[in-house]
């Protein structure tokens, strides 16, 4: 073999093993690091795409804590950085401090504000470092043109909406903030339960029947019996008096929400009343229910309701179908009991074999980390 011939040769076998120590160092490296992390694509509720090179750590959340809590599961807490507290602790203060007990962190949270007194703060959402902001598509309206300030500082928005009160939205909000915090298969679970009942509703309420549907009135508790409070025309308890097949008869009166003319409730003649309580415990008329509330107090507080002026005559109060429900049973991953509570009201046969009481327990236990402690929905039975 010449010179030259032995020198290519020689050549070529330092190339292969070179190469050779390539490949293995390549396969070295992907073995010590594990398989690559695809990004995780999320279309939001408001059809933004959002692309996250991992799950969120640290999380803005602006609303809807309880389904944040349930999708996200052990260690929600741990990965909140900040809170619209507002809507927490103003709107629920008892389911708050049910949560402060047991989750001690929720105290540590930074406070961004809130849109109802003009007080969410672009500085302070981006003073907290979230990852992530999960917010409500109100939130974000409110925000504008601020939101892209946030953006600017490396955090991602995300829209979620169960105010919409469809199936869709709560499906698809309830997959969102899997996704985001990458328990998919805990979003899947719930999301599928919530469209079974619903689905279920929705079929033992067209088997009783649509005709002749039942008149429902729903007044908002803060007031007292003194003076009327609002009903829903639309959304809010309107939506939920829909999916459960009766007549509201705020529809036409009042667009979204609004007092109704009293003379005009008598004339409805409603056959079923319902007042909507919370832990309004600084409103001194208020019709109060909910964590750690005595339903005695409920029931002293909604009893006065029965003496206004042309009530006795109604067929809801004659037949002894004025009841308290819990104000924040709309709009959540559980709304569903409060619905089917109603349509029970409405439709006794339908249901008789449902309990939205151990639905709602059922659900807590399952899900959250506190127990649904107190009443969330009673009948003001006659005499009591």
């Amino acid at each position: 073999m010449s010179d030259t011939a032995l020198r290519r040769r020689q050549s070529a076998r330092a190339s292969f093993a070179r190469a050779a120590a390539l490949v293995i160092l390549a396969f070295a490296v992907l073995w010590t690091a594990g398989p690559a992390r695809a990004d995780i694509r999320v279309t939001d509720v408001m059809g933004r795409e959002v692309t996250l090179a991992k799950p969120a750590e640290r999380v803005l959340l602006g609303f809807y804590f309880e389904d944040y809590i349930a999708i996200t599961g052990p260690g929600a807490i741990d990965r909140l950085a900040a809170v619209s507290l507002h809507y927490w602790k103003g709107y629920r203060p008892r389911q708050y401090e049910a949560y402060l007990a047991a989750l001690p962190k929720i105290a540590d949270l930074v406070d961004v504000g809130d849109v109802d007194n003009g007080t969410m703060s672009v500085e302070k959402i981006v003073a907290a470092r979230p990852d992530v902001a999960i917010l409500s598509v109100g939130q974000i309206q409110y925000l504008g043109a601020s939101a892209a300030q946030i953006e600017a500082a490396g955090i991602h928005i995300v829209a979620v909406d169960y105010n919409a009160q469809t199936v869709e939205k709560h499906v698809a909000s309830t997959l969102v903030i899997g996704k985001v915090m990458g328990t998919e298969e805990r979003a899947g679970r719930l999301a599928r339960a919530y469209q079974a009942a619903v689905d279920d509703t929705l079929a033992r309420v067209r088997a009783a029947g649509a005709a002749g549907k039942p008149k429902v009135y729903v007044e908002l508790g803060q007031k007292g019996p003194r003076e009327y409070g609002n009903s829903y025309g639309k959304g809010m308890w309107a939506g939920v008096i829909d999916l459960v097949g009766g007549a509201n008869i705020a529809a036409g009166q009042v667009a979204n929400w609004g007092p109704l003319n009293p003379e005009y409730v008598i004339s409805a003649r409603p056959d079923a009343i319902f007042v909507t309580a919370s832990e309004w415990m600084g409103m001194p008329d208020a019709v109060v229910m909910g964590f750690g509330v005595d339903p005695a107090l409920t029931r002293e507080r909604l009893r006065p309701y029965l003496e206004r002026a042309g009530w006795a005559d109604l067929p809801a109060v004659r037949n002894g179908e004025v009841y308290a429900i819990y104000h924040g049973g709309t709009r959540s991953l559980y709304d569903y009991v409060y619905a089917r509570f109603m349509a029970k009201v409405l439709y006794p046969q339908a249901f008789a074999d449902v309990d939205p009481r151990a639905e709602l327990a059922a659900y807590y236990k399952e899900n959250l980390p506190i127990s649904p402690d107190g009443e969330f929905m009673l009948r003001l039975e006659p005499g009591s």
